[in-house]
């Protein structure tokens, strides 16, 4: 929905989805969870090891960096 706002009616897409708009509204301005936080910060620290090796790090190795 987020990403159609702008070519429909959020109330229309509300309706058609059978989504109440407090509860659209209430989703899209929700925190991040606990684990979707450790997930986002996991990700950087890969991304971060996977560039530091020139891109040749592969998942053995990576998950060898993540446990030093």
């Amino acid at each position: 929905m987020k990403k159609h706002h702008s070519i429909f009616a959020i109330e229309k897409m509300c309706k058609v989805l059978k989504v109440s708009k407090s509860g659209y509204y209430h989703w899209l301005n929700r925190k991040p969870s606990p684990r979707q936080v450790d997930e986002q910060q996991a990700l950087k620290l890969i991304k971060e090891i996977h560039q530091e090796s020139k891109r040749r790090y592969g998942s053995p190795k990576i998950t060898y960096e993540l446990k030093k």
